[in-house]
């Protein structure tokens, strides 16, 4: 029997800036949310532009380089995979929270062609600049029972 296979891509555009927080034994963990796009025709003809947010989760060094280099409107290409977890609220219900396990991020041009370094590269440097792909080097991070969730 063939496995099964849990893989998201998405390209879009932070909604605010990341949340780069840490567990009680230290391991880093950043939370953002990603707004992705589509445009269609409805029935009348008229175009119709649809938004789509996303929950992404970052572990470890690739957590400390999302904090680090994103901010809100800069454009990023995730890779992972879906996950679900769930906790209790305040009132003692329980609740179930999907979100994308982030394994690798590229950093994109964002808004105003910044893709969250800074200032704009110089037209004669933004020909020769590449993406970096930037990959968490593990995708087996647990919550420990003693682990204090920073969310």
């Amino acid at each position: 029997m063939a496995r099964g296979i849990n893989k998201v891509i998405l390209v879009g555009n932070l909604g605010q800036d990341p949340e780069l927080r840490y567990t009680g034994s230290g391991t880093a963990v950043c939370n953002l949310r990603i707004a992705t796009n589509e445009s269609y025709k409805d029935a009348s003809g008229q175009l119709v532009d649809k938004v789509e947010w996303h929950s992404i989760v970052a572990w470890g060094r690739l957590a400390e380089i999302c904090g680090e280099y994103l901010k809100k409107g800069s454009q990023a290409y995730f890779e992972g995979s879906l996950q679900t977890r769930s906790y209790e609220d305040k009132d003692g219900n329980m609740r179930y929270v999907t979100e994308v396990k982030a394994r690798e991020m590229m950093l994109l041009g964002g808004r105003g062609g910044d893709g969250g370094f800074g200032s704009a590269p110089q037209p004669e440097s933004r020909s020769s600049a590449k993406p970096q792909k930037v990959s968490s080097g593990s995708d087996d991070y647990t919550f420990e029972p003693d682990d204090e969730l920073p969310f």
